[in-house]
């Protein structure tokens, strides 16, 4: 690149021109650069979110599309989409000279960052005195016009009443009835890029994810997570809702901010055919890594085995097992235990050291 007064060339207007938008570089700054209307556009390559790579994403009409988040600046001015010129990013002087690309650093604007309203969820993570508070959330999938009997979802409810019977407050989850998004893989692009608050919830007031993070993260002491088993595996819609709940761990990867502490997770497995242990493995495993203890037998299950196929006789078991229902009852009181264990030891120390996972770790 040659250096003439504060102009920098960056190459060949006729190769540059070929991408509708692009990433150049300009001495030590990366620049995203646009093509349109036979003019070129340059502006920085970080968006104002969360530092998106600008120059990766997508014209639409006069706006440079972060491919992160979806956020929009002028291709040429910087100026954010709602036109207010407290939301920019740097753009920066450029021009076509003898058939090649020159960009000005020394005359960018500046970048401005409007101040936007924080989402409710991100407030700081700090209980709230009270009674132990214990939510079930039910992963069982069903058409609601036509009510089916749900064996973990009946184990569930014994479980939740235990709780209240022992003064604990309850709340439950029917993951059936909301209505949220699928996860769209944004860790998928960087890790920065997968946020907390997820970027769907915080750009999507429909999202009712928001329902299980205000629960999980800021309500919750204890809680009990049920899913029949499905071709070996827990059921589709509580693989929906753990894949969303990416963003409560990469919080601790990206920020070493632990969102979950000292609260206790139980779960309860009823398959007609079997594989229990490998559900309850995955399902130990993911909500460990979100930060959640695990009382003493932390799941009660049931399954008849692989050669069972009459599943009405099973339901008819589970509906009637006092066992189950006992096991239930005795699950919701060890998490309860625990979690009133670990609230009385509290240090509030948000940080939790965890080598080797930083989002920059090789």
């Amino acid at each position: 690149m040659n250096r003439k007064a504060d102009w920098i060339d960056i190459g060949a207007a006729e190769y540059l021109s070929r991408k509708p938008l692009q990433c150049v570089i300009a001495g030590k700054v990366t620049i995203a650069l646009s093509f349109a209307d036979g003019q070129f556009g340059a502006v920085s390559n970080s968006c104002n979110h969360v530092g998106g790579p600008l120059g990766d994403g997508r014209l639409d009409g006069d706006y440079v599309k972060c491919p992160w988040h979806g956020w929009k600046f002028h291709r040429c001015t910087g100026i954010g989409e709602l036109g207010s010129e407290d939301d920019l990013v740097p753009s920066f002087p450029v021009k076509v000279e003898n058939g090649r690309v020159l960009i000005s650093l020394a005359s960018a604007t500046k970048r401005s960052r409007k101040s936007h309203q924080r989402h409710p969820l991100s407030r700081e993570v700090k209980r709230v005195a009270g009674p132990l508070r214990l939510a079930g959330i039910s992963t069982t999938a069903m058409d609601p016009h036509n009510p089916r009997f749900s064996g973990s979802d009946h184990l569930l409810n014994c479980a939740i009443e235990a709780a209240r019977y022992e003064g604990a407050e309850t709340k439950l989850i029917k993951l059936n009835d909301l209505r949220f998004r699928n996860c769209e893989g944004y860790y998928s692009k960087a890790a920065r890029a997968c946020t907390w608050p997820c970027s769907i919830t915080q750009m999507d007031p429909a999202d009712e994810m928001d329902t299980v993070y205000e629960t999980l993260v800021h309500w919750a002491d204890a809680i009990i997570v049920a899913t029949p088993i499905r071709w070996g595996a827990a059921s589709s819609l509580y693989f929906r809702m753990a894949e969303r709940l990416n963003c409560v761990q990469n919080a601790i990867t990206v920020n070493d901010r632990v969102l979950i502490r000292n609260k206790v997770a139980g779960f309860i497995i009823i398959g007609g055919q079997d594989n229990i242990q490998a559900v309850a493995g995955q399902m130990l495993g993911f909500f460990a890594e979100l930060g959640f203890l695990f009382p003493q037998f932390p799941y009660v299950a049931h399954s008849r085995g692989w050669s069972h196929e009459d599943m009405q006789n099973n339901v008819e078991l589970v509906r009637n097992s006092v066992r189950l229902a006992e096991g239930s009852t005795e699950l919701a009181r060890r998490c309860m235990a625990l979690a009133s264990q670990l609230i009385k030891a509290d240090k509030d120390d948000p940080i939790v050291e965890r080598g080797g996972r930083k989002a920059n770790a090789i």
